[in-house]
């Protein structure tokens, strides 16, 4: 029984290790530009001086072994969304975590539930000119 358990156990986590992934969207709200690279989009937490708005995006992330390690893959996945919007900024409007639940049942018929957390963060895709 007890093996059982331990090998259910293993299964569920191998595969929310395989399938946990960074996902993310965006809602285009201005003029977009030419893709840029993600690692050349910049975080804002204040406005610049001088930027005009592309759209909004949003991402999120259950990888990572850390919460620190999931939000910054929900951070890249951001970044990437704003790039290919052409946006070298994002200016961050929200962070914040979901949680859902893996529910299983074991071979005797009882059932488990495994808790699973995603980071999340959201913001203004930005061109900001010099």
């Amino acid at each position: 029984m007890r093996n059982s358990r331990v090998k259910s156990f293993l299964l569920i986590s191998l595969i929310i290790i395989l399938n946990a992934c960074a996902s993310g969207s965006s809602i285009v709200t201005g003029p977009t530009r030419a893709p840029i690279l993600f690692s050349e989009v910049k975080l804002y937490l204040d406005a610049p001086a001088n930027y005009e708005t592309i759209g909004i995006v949003k991402a999120s992330s259950d990888a990572g072994w850390t919460e620190q390690g999931s939000q910054d893959y929900a951070v890249d996945e951001l970044k990437k969304q704003a790039a290919r919007l052409g946006a070298n900024g994002v200016l961050l409007t929200t962070t914040g975590e979901k949680t859902s639940a893996i529910i299983g049942t074991n071979p005797n018929g009882t059932t488990y539930a495994i808790p699973v957390s995603a980071q999340t963060v959201t913001g203004k895709a930005i061109y900001v000119s010099e």
